[in-house]
């Protein structure tokens, strides 16, 4: 089955941005030779739908020399780069994924990754899961299991387990703390302001910024705006994360206390109708709103849509809509993921981490479901401390640390 991308005349391109994230990857590069001899994946097809770019690219081939038939596609429509899904496609892997697809491309492309009838399932936001129960349910005998890459996705696989219609084992990636703790917080918080400084070309300091949600995500966000020199305000739904954001120095209000006073605000909740109709009209003029959470519906841009009296594109990536009052409230990426639709996604060394839990994750899958199914209700699996240690260690060791273990008397003391 032939390839679907944009243009295989990209493929140079594509090659030097994975080389480069590979060489700022030691973790992915150590599992990359352990997989080369072991060849864990040996005669299995995996499926992969994750933001299409270069440090993605890396793993589909970190697992591709594991012994995988890699099936990659991306998980946004706006996320994919063309030249590295040429780079995959030059060196051999299945890929069908191109840059700004239309809704019917994308479940398209989602479609051709299924169809192969995959082995292991690698899964942004939920989508592969989803439709493998919904449209592909013949298919399902022959998935091992899988991993999931996102909080969002997560809250979905929960709830399908809970109503026991999850029908495989799913490995809850982003539980990891070699995960939340540093690629949600770190990654996140740095990227997000990669893609918002690109796509405006704007002085951060100074200005009021509005972070909404304050779980690791939106902790980082808010920990780069007060660096940057911004006046942070949270919004939150959640007392206790409410109570720690006042702690940490932050002003909270509830969205429309916050809606008149922002000049930026970031959507980070994986929630719906975060900003809708009532906030735009609250809005002073220029305010920018852009989003960082999974799904484009955080920010009800198809509202302020129908709201405006006037639109324009003010500048690449961003779209600009004049309500009833006169004043001009802007749009970055279409309301979707901010730090992907207008940037790079997150830094290589942050990715290198969460990737190498991707990695083994799989490998731990094939190795411990290959013969058993589980047990409906009980599908989603935490990451094995042995796991996430391993991957910590290994982090620590790259960069040159050494850190402290325990004496026999200590682990007496603790009772370990």
């Amino acid at each position: 089955m032939a390839s679907e991308i944009r243009d295989l005349s990209l493929w140079e391109s594509g090659k030097r941005k994975i080389e480069w994230v590979k060489g700022n990857m030691p973790l992915l590069n150590g599992i990359e030779k352990e997989f080369i001899q072991s060849k864990p994946f040996q005669g299995l097809k995996v499926t992969l739908s994750i933001h299409l770019e270069a440090k993605t690219a890396y793993l589909c081939k970190v697992l591709a020399a594991g012994g995988a038939q890699m099936y990659v596609t991306g998980s946004n429509p706006l996320s994919t780069q063309d030249d590295v899904a040429a780079a995959l496609v030059k060196d051999g892997l299945n890929v069908y994924a191109w840059h700004d697809c239309t809704p019917e491309e994308y479940h398209r492309h989602l479609s051709k990754v299924l169809e192969v009838g995959p082995n292991v399932i690698i899964d942004d936001g939920g989508d592969l899961v989803h439709m493998l129960h919904t449209e592909y349910p013949h298919l399902i005998p022959g998935v091992i299991g899988g991993c999931e890459e996102t909080t969002t996705g997560i809250m979905r696989l929960l709830a399908m387990d809970k109503e026991r219609t999850l029908k495989f084992p799913m490995m809850l990636v982003n539980n990891a703390k070699c995960k939340y703790l540093f690629d949600n917080r770190y990654g996140t918080g740095q990227s997000v302001w990669n893609g918002i400084n690109r796509a405006t070309n704007l002085i951060v300091a100074g200005k009021n910024v509005v972070v909404a949600g304050y779980g690791w995500c939106g902790k980082g966000v808010a920990m780069r705006a007060k660096g940057l020199g911004a006046s942070v305000i949270v919004t939150e739904v959640d007392p206790v994360k409410a109570i720690e954001a006042v702690m940490d120095g932050f002003k909270v209000m509830s969205m429309d206390q916050a809606a008149p006073l922002g000049d930026i605000f970031v959507t980070v909740t994986g929630c719906s109708d975060v900003i809708v109709d009532r906030h735009f009209n609250m809005m002073k003029d220029g305010a920018i709103c852009c989003n960082a959470g999974h799904f484009d519906c955080e920010v009800d841009v198809a509202t302020l849509k129908k709201m405006a009296v006037e639109t324009r594109l003010a500048r690449e990536n961003i779209m600009g809509y004049k309500l009833e009052g006169g004043q001009w409230i802007y749009i970055i990426a279409e309301g979707r993921l901010v730090n992907l639709a207008s940037g790079d996604g997150h830094p290589a060394e942050i990715m290198d981490m969460s990737f190498a839990i991707q990695a083994l994750s799989a490998k731990y899958v094939v190795e411990h479901f290959k013969e058993s199914k589980g047990t409906p209700g009980e599908m989603a699996f935490e990451i094995p401390e042995e796991i996430d240690s391993m991957v910590a260690m290994r982090k620590l060791n790259s960069w040159g640390y050494c850190i402290d273990t325990l004496t026999e008397a200590q682990k007496g003391y603790l009772g370990l």
